[in-house]
């Protein structure tokens, strides 16, 4: 079962490579990299192959059995 959880940013848009490492959902860019190039990665339900890939408020992120929404700091 997964438990969505929200991670805000400081501004729009983000890309996914700094996305998961300030998430946690990577130990590091050479992990994130690793993870996106394999196929881990979805965005809003779709595989993400792309590491500069723009992400908004609202995109839901999802590695594994971790499922993060983004939000905006306001």
């Amino acid at each position: 079962m997964r438990l969505m959880r929200t991670v805000e940013i400081s501004e729009e848009p983000i890309r996914l490579g700094q996305f998961l490492k300030l998430a946690q959902l990577a130990d590091d860019g050479g992990h994130a990299k690793e993870l996106i190039e394999d196929g881990e990665v979805h965005v809003n339900g779709a595989v993400e192959l792309r590491r500069g890939a723009q992400l908004r408020a609202g995109d839901v992120v999802v590695v594994g059995t971790d499922e993060v929404r983004i939000s905006v700091r306001s």
